[in-house]
């Protein structure tokens, strides 16, 4: 049996360009995975089923889930005789902003690539996984990446080290249409700003943390407003990850980022104590 992480992402940046006429929006973004996320494990069969058991029940059926959908992709391409037998550790809220859905399937192509021994690229698994879903392509290899289009088209940059980040998810879910519903687009310049600082100093202190997303999401769900105020006040940089519906905030030390967890935590469905380095402390 092989395991995977599949790690939660934020956006340290995220500016919604304009609508494009197939009704999707560019943007231009930058993501981070952090080390809170899911676990994948996978087990071959050699009768070629594919099936998925959970740590936690789920309300969809197994072949609506990105990992099935992966597995399927994967035996169609390149005539996989073998099945897989998963389970997933789901640790990720959902409609949280984290990403976890695309970070289960990008896990599973990774996962899959080494079980039934494929040898394909991390490009190949990239354009594969963009197929699947926009973030997809960017969790195959995670770190840190500008993302441009609909978030499929990516420019590796160098990660951050030694960041403590606190993530907070409210007692609240935003559906994607609904934050989209009412943002306004903002065309090009600050978010080719934000990009040219990324480039020439990726790990810049003076980044420009924005969410497009807050504008629309903040004054409709008090409850995510609430919480932000409450991590900005215990010392931390605080902003909506994706559209929402978990904050995530910088703290300087692990102290300031602990003692912030522990004011909000009974706002909260999910807490992760994280950083963008190798540990990861589930508080809920």
């Amino acid at each position: 049996m092989l395991s995977e992480l599949a790690p939660a992402k934020v956006n340290l940046f995220l500016s919604i360009i304009k609508k494009r006429e197939d009704g999707y929006h560019n943007i231009g973004t930058m993501f981070h995975t952090i080390s809170c996320g899911d676990v994948l494990f996978g087990e071959q069969n050699k009768r070629g089923e594919i099936s998925i058991y959970y740590n936690t029940p789920q309300d969809y059926p197994p072949e609506k889930d990105l990992i099935f959908k992966a597995a399927v992709k994967l035996k169609e391409m390149f005539g996989v005789s073998s099945g897989v037998h998963f389970y997933l550790e789901k640790n990720l809220p959902l409609g949280a902003g984290l990403g976890g859905g695309s970070s289960d399937a990008a896990a599973a192509l990774r996962l899959l690539n080494k079980l039934w021994g494929l040898n394909i690229s991390s490009q190949e698994l990239e354009k594969i996984g963009a197929g699947l879903g926009a973030d997809v392509a960017f969790f195959v290899r995670g770190g840190a990446a500008l993302a441009e289009g609909i978030g499929d088209i990516l420019t590796p940059i160098k990660p951050i080290e030694n960041c403590i980040i606190a993530v907070a998810t409210p007692q609240c879910m935003v559906p994607t249409a609904d934050a989209y519903k009412n943002i306004v687009p903002a065309g090009e310049e600050r978010w080719q700003k934000f990009k040219n600082s990324a480039l020439e100093n990726p790990l810049s202190e003076s980044f420009d943390l924005y969410n497009h997303f807050e504008e629309s999401v903040l004054e409709k769900y008090p409850l995510i407003t609430s919480l932000k105020q409450k991590l900005n006040a215990c010392g931390g940089k605080s902003l909506l990850s994706g559209s929402g519906a978990s904050v995530f905030s910088l703290f300087a030390s692990l102290k300031e980022a602990a003692n912030a967890c522990e004011a909000v935590k009974e706002q909260c469905r999910f807490l992760s104590l994280s950083s963008t380095e190798s540990f990861a402390h589930h508080l809920m």
